[in-house]
């Protein structure tokens, strides 16, 4: 991976969250907390898995900078745990326009960061469950497709 090819997912994420926060702004209360996904996940709780998901990887990047050998650092999707950590948060019953804004800035800051990374450690791996090693550049590749699956996810709630 090369700096063009961070410059395309972050340039992404940024695309990304340009076209969606006016579009998020402007759903009803109804559609952000009544329509459902095949996990049960509202569109308010599908937005905070994205929050997570942000922060996560900001962790496990910048972890992967200084770690000396293989980063073991836990794995919030394992066992469901994804599923806690949204109702732990309360999503739910978050103020709306602070969950898009904190959407919004973690995954600005989040493609700053990759943006930013160091390619010289970008081989450095997170063991992301057992026998499951993650390169950070494994990682950063795969991140505009996950923001992609989810706000497409909240793209069909929209439309049904």
């Amino acid at each position: 991976m090369n700096k063009s090819e961070f410059l395309s997912i972050t340039s992404g994420i940024c695309s990304l969250i340009s076209a969606w926060e006016p579009k998020l702004s402007e759903l009803s209360e109804e559609i952000i907390t009544q329509r459902r996904n095949s996990q049960d996940r509202t569109i308010k709780q599908i937005v905070g898995h994205m929050i997570d998901s942000a922060s996560n990887n900001t962790h496990r990047i910048v972890h992967l900078h200084y770690q000396e050998g293989l980063l073991v650092f836990p794995n919030y999707a394992t066992y469901g745990n994804n599923d806690r950590w949204i109702a732990i948060q309360r999503y739910q019953e978050e103020e709306w326009n602070n969950l898009i804004q904190l959407w919004k800035y973690s995954n600005l800051h989040i493609a700053h960061l990759i943006e930013n990374a160091d390619p010289s450690k970008l081989e450095n791996q997170w063991q992301a469950g057992e026998g499951r090693l993650i390169s950070m550049k494994e990682m950063i590749a795969s991140y505009l497709d996950h923001l992609r699956l989810h706000l497409s996810e909240i793209n069909d709630l929209i439309s049904s």
